[in-house]
């Protein structure tokens, strides 16, 4: 749910508006605003070529936001959210959370393990360049865990950290006999 503005003819508690707000952030954090706009559009019925034209803005531009293919602007933002009542500045927040997120995984993407020490048919269901060792690291350790030959464990193991992969091994469900 989003928070919309309050009426200013009604007395808010500022903090407690302020605290709303930031629930509701959290839990939409790294997500592109684009999609959170999407949704509201949806949730109000709102057809988004009207929507962007009511703002006096080119509907491809709003298509390529509500996509993720493009990011929002401070601009944009205001109009959006003066548009459909909601506090300003949510959209631009969201927005830079969503470019830490992308900032933290294009930084993450060249941290990998010593791929010399890992055979690749051990991922054999993917290119291990395309694997993305920390959003999969549980799938890797797991995968190394049941699979992998001592050095293997070893990599992974210096890799993640004994108490992450501790961590993993000790969370895994015990896979079903078949019957």
């Amino acid at each position: 749910m989003l928070v919309t503005s309050p009426n200013p003819n009604y007395k808010v508690n500022k903090i407690a508006y302020f605290c709303l707000m930031q629930e509701d952030i959290s839990i939409l954090k790294g997500l592109h605003p684009g999609i959170v706009l999407e949704r509201e559009l949806k949730k109000r019925g709102l057809a988004k070529t009207p929507f962007a034209l009511s703002i006096n803005e080119f509907p491809q531009t709003l298509g390529a936001i509500t996509k993720g293919k493009r990011n929002m602007n401070t601009a944009l933002a205001l109009k959006i959210e003066q548009a459909l009542g909601i506090e300003e500045g949510f959209f631009m927040i969201l927005q830079i959370f969503y470019e830490i997120k992308e900032e933290k995984r294009k930084q993450y993407i060249n941290q990998h393990p010593d791929l010399s020490k890992l055979r690749a048919i051990l991922f054999w269901d993917t290119k291990m360049e395309r694997i993305d060792w920390q959003r999969q690291k549980r799938a890797v350790i797991q995968r190394v865990f049941e699979r992998g030959n001592d050095q293997e464990k070893e990599e992974v193991s210096r890799f993640y950290g004994k108490a992450t992969v501790d961590q993993v091994l000790k969370n895994q469900t015990p896979k079903k006999d078949a019957d």
